[in-house]
């Protein structure tokens, strides 16, 4: 019997009742099983109220694999499975010829899978950007008339949680200290995120991150991209020109990708994203002319290196994604002069590195929310010449957002970068990353 046909019927737990945990749920209704939807996660007693006879857990990405719904689960004996390894099982017999590729890393991961999909637009591909962006993988599965092609963004929860699938190839951009709250050590989430390499037929790597240089250097078969002159089965940078001597058809041989000028921004980390895009695509046979088209239509999403007023020769710049130190220090160094407006939820990282890598470019920070005490003491430590103003947290986001930004236009002088790049996560203050960025729009328009 099919694993489609054997839902019918089987009694599932959905654990977890967010996005994911809702489509999840709600496809396995469609496929006949019965479902209960449970979303204890902080309650002590929540093994108390899980149902006595379940035959198959999904369990969301957001659940760490040792608290105790999913132990007492396991001691049962239940089979578990994660959304992206019911996705696959249900692909294999609804849409056997999909194909699917994936991507992670700390930062640049949603502009990266959205480059991809906008080479899959204008290449007239049916395919699409799914899971920690866009639709759930569930979701896009299960589509009556099923994609061709998949682009996964992948979490490293959602790497963790799986097993299953099989991709076409698999691109990693860089691993950071992040998360370490949920993983446990920053070792346990650089091998989340490297699980995914033993799930792929092709690998694909940056070489400029010194982290996955590192503890990826003894592997063979790896297409490496960076911002130098690549070497045979690399794709990098000549001049103003991507280069591919990974997909070619001898190694020997040079082809085109694109020009710098077809990426937007055109700053380091951006140039980065689009490569592996573009390795993406060529792995899977997509012609240059289509990938050159997709990264020159391409536009990044609110809140990502966003300019959102450029006035008396001060630039006022949105990264409210920037929610780690490594996201920040790339934003950071893609400018001068810079007003720095950081601080919120640190999720565990440390800011040293941030700071002794950006002093030269910082020239005063403005520092915010719950953690700021720990941004200001890496300041004090490593750069103590750099002006610091804490603003104490307030109940009221918009005035405190407000406050922040009549400071930083008393210190803005012409040629000056007044940049939001908080490094940490928004939830101490803001509902999201984009409230943030949004209230910090506002507050940039609203000056006279």
């Amino acid at each position: 019997m099919s694993f489609i046909a054997q839902l019918a019927g089987k009694k599932c737990l959905v654990v977890g009742a967010g996005v994911t945990g809702q489509a999840v749920a709600q496809e396995l209704i469609k496929f006949g099983a019965q479902v209960t939807l449970f979303d204890e996660q902080k309650k002590e007693s929540a093994v108390k109220n899980l149902p006595a006879d379940v035959d198959l857990a999904v369990v969301s990405p957001g659940w760490r694999k040792d608290h105790p719904v999913v132990i007492d689960l396991q001691k049962r004996n239940v089979e578990i499975l994660s959304e992206i390894d019911l996705a696959w099982l249900i692909k294999n017999e609804l849409a056997p010829n999909q194909k699917w590729v994936a991507l992670t890393g700390t930062n640049g991961k949603t502009t990266t899978i959205q480059m991809v999909e906008s080479i899959f637009h204008e290449s007239g591909l049916n395919g699409i950007a799914c899971g920690n962006v866009g639709e759930t993988v569930i979701s896009a599965v299960c589509k009556a008339h099923p994609y061709d092609y998949l682009a996964l963004e992948l979490s490293s929860f959602q790497i963790d949680w799986s097993e299953l699938p099989k991709y076409e190839s698999v691109a990693i951009l860089n691993i950071a200290p992040d998360h370490i709250d949920w993983h446990g050590s920053f070792d346990a989430y650089a091998k989340a995120k490297l699980k995914l390499i033993s799930q792929s037929k092709q690998v694909i790597l940056n070489k400029s991150d010194p982290e996955l240089k590192t503890r990826c250097a003894g592997l063979t078969d790896v297409i490496w991209f960076s911002l130098d002159t690549p070497a045979p089965g690399e794709i990098g940078l000549v001049e103003e020109l991507l280069i591919d001597r990974a997909f070619s058809p001898t190694p020997n041989e040079a082809q085109e990708i694109s020009e710098l000028v077809d990426i937007t921004p055109t700053v380091p980390h951006n140039i980065l994203n689009a490569m592996a895009a573009a390795s993406l695509a060529l792995s899977l046979k997509i012609d240059y002319a289509k990938i050159k088209s997709g990264l020159n239509s391409f536009t990044t999403d609110h809140h990502r290196m966003e300019l959102v007023r450029s006035d008396k020769e001060i630039n006022w710049i949105d990264d409210s994604k920037a929610t780690n130190p490594h996201a920040a220090a790339a934003s950071i160094m893609a400018n001068f002069n810079v007003i720095w407006i950081a601080g919120g939820l640190a999720k565990g990282a440390a800011m040293d590195e941030l700071v002794k890598q950006c002093a030269n470019r910082i020239k005063a920070a403005i520092l915010i929310g719950a953690d700021r005490d720990l941004i200001a003491q890496a300041l004090q430590k490593y750069a103590p010449s750099i002006s610091v103003k804490l603003i104490d947290m307030k109940s009221d986001n918009k005035k405190l957002m407000q406050d922040v930004v009549s400071y930083a236009a008393q210190l803005a002088q012409p040629g000056d970068n007044v940049l939001l790049a908080p490094a940490c996560a928004s939830m101490d203050q803001f509902s999201s990353y984009v409230e943030r960025g949004q209230l910090f729009a506002q507050a940039v328009k609203q000056l006279s």
